[in-house]
């Protein structure tokens, strides 16, 4: 892996404060590249010479597009994400740009096929997304693949996340914002499981409970951190 150099820095657009004083914005990624030029395949000719303003980490800098995906292909962990979406869920975007930090596999978008990719940002180009229409499309699909179907959600019948020992191959389910997982997804889950709370409110919206589940598979997975 070659080293990033020093790259030089591009005039950064001011801000006014509240005391009229210009507050210089953060500078997002790195400038073009200085001194010799890097030699391999992976390499973007127009990023080397106009920097890298993605939002990627340093590891990737200047890298072509697919060379990333390739790269995160080569170690992506074997748990899969779907989420209902049957009343254009705004949380679906935030669920990739989560299931891309994690590395899911696959995130897999069951209902209406349009989502609001607002706040994926950008990283449903690094996330590999599946569409299902239906809900037995889904789950036959993951049952070829091997897959235990878990839902999140709050049922009577609902275990406790924090003691249940997730499996490696999963694809872990949330349900559409306000109603939560349909019945039909509910009864082809293996398990459904719940996250703990101790505040007012009933429930948290899908994109936290997501952020919380896919930490618990890496949490036992990656970590090797036994459940309770």
């Amino acid at each position: 892996m070659t080293d990033l150099p020093p790259t030089t820095a591009l005039p950064t657009p001011a801000e006014t404060t509240p005391d009229g004083e210009a507050e210089a914005k953060p500078e997002v990624g790195v400038g073009p590249w200085e001194g010799e030029l890097p030699v391999g395949e992976h390499w973007d000719p127009d990023l080397l010479r106009d920097g890298d303003r993605r939002n990627v980490v340093d590891q990737y800098r200047y890298w072509k597009h697919e060379a990333i995906v390739a790269d995160l292909d080569s170690k992506r962990h074997e748990f899969h994400i779907a989420i209902e979406n049957w009343q254009h869920d705004l949380n679906i975007g935030t669920v990739v740009r989560t299931a891309n930090a994690f590395l899911a596999k696959e995130v897999h978008i069951i209902g209406r096929r349009r989502w609001n990719r607002r706040g994926a940002m950008v990283t449903d180009r690094y996330q590999h997304v599946r569409h299902h229409p239906t809900v037995e499309d889904f789950v036959q699909w993951a049952e070829g693949e091997g897959l235990a179907v878990i839902g999140i959600d709050i049922f009577p019948d609902s275990v406790p996340l924090e003691t249940f020992d997730l499996p490696r191959k999963c694809v872990l389910v949330f349900g559409q914002e306000g109603p939560g997982l349909t019945p039909e997804v509910h009864e082809a889950a293996v398990a459904t499981l719940s996250i703990e709370q101790f505040g007012s409110t009933r429930s948290m919206n899908a994109a936290s409970a997501a952020a919380i589940a896919m930490h618990a598979w890496v949490r036992r997975h990656v970590f090797q951190q036994p459940v309770a």
